[in-house]
């Protein structure tokens, strides 16, 4: 399994900032100070997390565009946290505001990134370097669709992780690999698709159900059909637990 190309990234990009951006029209003042789906966070923090991923992401493709890296954030993680609780309590339309010119800030910087020929060999458009999480602007992307679409479903406005596609829920089966216990390997098994292993420990444990909602337990997400199902040796065994976020921070990704 592989993260989707830059051709079929940049069309996903747009679609999860769309409907964010549609979502966030809905919300009155008093409903954006209500609480999300994450704990301790309003729709408020959600909505200036995602402003302030957005021009991060934008900021690190402007500079890797120059030659230039920058940190993600100012005055990193702590400027970020600041950031979100400082404005976390505005109204909704200066929310909707700030959201849509993030948005659109990302969304320029991406669609100006050259074709991806010879771009991964001269670290250029797609492939140049960023800062972020030491990698190259299309790992920038990627970051980005995930906070995009997991966090949109944490505003609980509708649309929630039955709505995540397949080639997104295959990504994040990739990316949170990571999140397995070290004694454990988890054998995925999205009904009707293939089975998938992550992990290596001695450990194995089958984990069933609709795809969605495979990917919303490994996002720390509560799943939303009840289709989920874990067996081993023993029928019936407790769903394994998972590597806490490095932070504890709320967060998608940790962006």
């Amino acid at each position: 399994m592989t993260a989707p190309a830059p051709d079929e990234l940049l069309p996903a990009l747009h679609k999860a900032a769309a409907d964010v951006a549609a979502d966030a029209a809905k919300f009155s003042d008093s409903e954006v100070q209500a609480p999300s789906a994450l704990p301790g966070w309003t729709r408020g923090h959600v909505l200036v997390h995602l402003t302030g991923i957005s021009n991060a992401m934008a900021r690190q493709l402007e500079y890797a565009a120059r030659g230039e890296a920058v940190e993600l954030y100012d005055g990193g993680m702590e400027g970020r946290n600041k950031a979100i609780d400082m404005a976390a309590g505005h109204d909704a339309a200066t929310h909707r505001a700030d959201l849509t010119a993030a948005l659109d800030r990302a969304l320029r910087a991406f669609d100006a990134l050259p074709g991806v020929k010879d771009s991964a060999a001269n670290r250029t458009g797609w492939y140049a370097p960023i800062t972020y999480r030491g990698g190259v602007v299309l790992d920038g992307g990627l970051a980005l669709w995930r906070e995009l679409v997991i966090h949109t479903s944490d505003l609980l406005a509708g649309r929630g992780p039955e709505t995540w596609s397949r080639p997104f829920c295959e990504h994040l089966f990739d990316f949170l690999a990571a999140r397995v216990q070290p004694d454990d390997r988890l054998v995925l098994q999205p009904l009707g698709l293939q089975p998938l292993a992550i992990g290596s420990g001695a450990r194995s444990t089958v984990i069933s159900g609709m795809i969605t909602d495979i990917a919303a337990w490994l996002a720390g997400r509560e799943p939303t059909l009840g289709s989920l199902r874990a067996s081993a040796a023993a029928d019936g065994v407790d769903l394994p637990g998972l590597l806490p976020w490095p932070s504890g921070t709320p967060a998608a990704t940790q962006g």
